[in-house]
């Protein structure tokens, strides 16, 4: 039986998208060979990575001047390549500077890897009230390098309402949790990059897309691996890229393709999330704990109302264990944070969260 999947990521993925990969497994596009053995340089390989930058320029509207990369390391490598490639400095240059606004674990992991190359400064910050909201958008100072933002937050649950106004200064974000959730103009950012393994395909692979402009500009000392010309210049394919990562995403994003795209995705979306914050806002027994303003589509941390915490933290992990033997699986809360999560990505069925809150109903009367 295969159960509703609630994790934060690696995160389930269409169940077509699975079956198509597994009857390609030996032989994809009738090259008697899987894509896992296929050399990435051959004729074999090049259609599938020029089908998923086609297929990805195509849903998300990426103006021309912009380039699409296939990168390995996950998101998290970006904390360092995004500093390095923008605001990376000779020897005895001074630092240059860049607005990191904290609203997560995940923020701030960017800016203290940030601080490795640049002078990362935290200009605004939500961790005063354990960052359940998005703060006001602090103005960038005029020579910074970048204004970097977690546009959907994974962990707490939050995502920006709206885009902050940067003017000139180039706006980066990392779309991890929330690419191709909804339409994101592109034009409105200098970088953006998503590890693929939450919202997009297996993990292994992230997507950098990047204006050409931001091209170019890592010092010399920069590792050939961490600079994002190299990848430009090579198509992605300086060394060996994560092929069967690729290969998958491009069938993802078929599959999204044939149900609409991000505008229909959104549709969807909405509907899944406003069911299930409707629910909490209305159960006695569970609640959000993340500002009406600035809650998450993708990601939906809830807490029982329990105020004992010893209570609590016995009943939450009673409710993950038993919503497990129903078949709805990883809805444990962060292990920073505790509580319980769900995550709706694009490829959970609103079938999912009904079945997930009818699970909840049964649970919480039977608590009373």
């Amino acid at each position: 039986m295969r159960v509703y999947n609630f994790a934060p990521g690696p995160s389930t993925l269409p169940l077509p998208v699975l079956e198509r990969a597994a009857a390609e497994m030996t032989d994809v596009n009738g090259t008697g060979q899987s894509v896992m053995e296929m050399s990435h340089r051959s004729g074999a390989f090049k259609p599938i990575i020029e089908k998923a930058e086609a297929l990805l320029r195509e849903l998300m509207g990426i103006p021309a001047n912009y380039r699409v990369l296939f990168v390995q390391g996950g998101g998290s490598l970006q904390f360092s390549m995004v500093p390095l490639n923008l605001g990376g400095i000779e020897p005895g240059a001074p630092k240059k500077k860049a607005t990191y606004v904290e609203t997560g674990i995940w923020s701030k992991k960017a800016a203290e890897e940030a601080s490795k190359y640049l002078d990362a400064v935290t200009r605004a910050s939500s961790k005063d009230r354990a960052y359940s909201y998005i703060p006001v958008a602090p103005a960038p100072a005029p020579d910074d390098a970048y204004y970097h933002i977690t546009l959907n937050n994974t962990i707490v649950g939050t995502k920006w309402p709206s885009l902050p106004e940067t003017g000139a200064i180039p706006l980066v974000a990392d779309i991890s949790s929330c690419i191709l959730s909804e339409p994101l103009d592109i034009s409105r950012f200098g970088l953006v990059y998503a590890g693929a393994q939450k919202n997009l395909g297996p993990a292994g692979t992230t997507v950098v897309i990047v204006r050409e402009d931001l091209i170019g500009r890592a010092p010399s000392w920069t590792p050939a691996l961490l600079r994002y010309d190299i990848y430009a210049a090579e198509g992605s394919m300086y060394n060996t890229p994560p092929c069967y990562g690729i290969y998958i995403i491009g069938l993802v994003l078929e599959w999204l393709k044939a149900l609409g795209g991000p505008v229909a995705m959104a549709k969807l979306n909405h509907e899944k999330a406003d069911l299930f914050y409707a629910y909490l806002d209305n159960s006695s027994f569970f609640r959000s704990p993340v500002e009406k303003s600035s809650r998450s589509l993708m990601n939906i941390p809830f807490v029982s109302t329990i105020t004992d915490s010893g209570h609590r933290g016995e009943l939450e992990t009673r409710f993950v264990k038993e919503a497990e033997a129903q078949g709805l699986v990883n809805l444990a809360g962060h292990r920073l944070v505790g509580g319980m999560r769900a995550s709706f990505y694009n490829a959970m069925p609103i079938e999912g969260v009904k079945a997930l809150i009818a699970f909840m109903e049964k649970f919480e009367k039977s608590e009373k």
